[in-house]
């Protein structure tokens, strides 16, 4: 695993994007305002295959690119910066202004993105209305290490809250994390490929339970389990 994981270096050494210069499906550039700021600029999707993308990834990536062929599934753009829509919807339930301050917002990117292609969270998630579940594939590189060879258990648990909060925030708008359970159950090889399946349970009044696992790509090795409470802010009342 550790020679894999050199072998992944080596490669992001040498190359940066797909040979040619042509772009991968999906991640053509869109144009879209700064958050504080008139100026255009290029977001790139991050959820979209890249040259750090080991194969069972890719098969698993395609393999739910069908399921959104007839609109049962879709798959979530994921950028380093939070849409300024969306830092609106946060604004309007945290109002402390000292937690929103534009100079410090406009120097934030996204926790889970800050790091290079191949080197930290490599991941994309899918989600069916239908079924409020939601999937997100994920790798984790050489940079999450915790145990020699394996993922650290603090990132495991930064995607699983990520991945379920998603699910919550799909069917119900802004919700802040209040009650995180993880069991684990076995260590995640670094640069290997994982399920982490999310499914909304309940819905009481602003209270979202949300369970899911995490599974090797072939759903054969259960490494953790893990249940959730998620709240829907009150604007009524300051989090603060």
């Amino acid at each position: 695993m550790l020679r894999s994981c050199a072998k992944l270096l080596r490669t992001l050494g040498a190359v940066r994007g797909p040979p040619g210069g042509r772009r991968l499906p999906g991640s053509e550039p869109r144009p879209a305002l700064r958050l504080f700021s008139s100026e255009e600029v290029i977001l790139r999707d991050y959820s979209v295959p890249n040259p750090s993308w080991n194969k069972d990834l890719r098969l698993l990536f395609d393999q739910f690119m069908k399921k959104c062929e007839d609109s049962s599934w879709k798959r979530l753009p994921s950028y380093k910066r939070i849409p300024a829509e969306k830092i609106q919807d946060f604004k309007t339930h945290l109002l402390d202004p000292k937690l929103m301050k534009e100079e410090q917002m406009s120097q934030t990117q996204l926790f889970t993105r800050s790091f290079d292609d191949g080197l930290g969270f490599e991941y994309v998630m899918f989600y069916s209305d239908v079924e409020k579940r939601m999937v997100c594939l994920f790798q984790g590189g050489p940079y999450l290490e915790g145990p020699p060879g394996f993922v650290h258990g603090g990132a495991i648990a930064t995607m699983i809250d990520t991945t379920i909060g998603m699910c919550a925030l799909m069917a119900g708008g802004v919700v802040v994390t209040a009650n995180l359970n993880i069991n684990y159950k076995r260590p995640i090889p670094l640069c290997s490929a994982v399920m982490i399946n999310s499914q909304l349970d309940k819905v009481e009044g602003r209270k979202f339970f949300v369970s899911c696992n995490v599974q090797s790509a072939d759903e054969k090795t259960l490494y953790s389990e893990a249940t959730s409470i998620f709240i829907k802010p009150n604007p009524a009342k300051s989090l603060t």
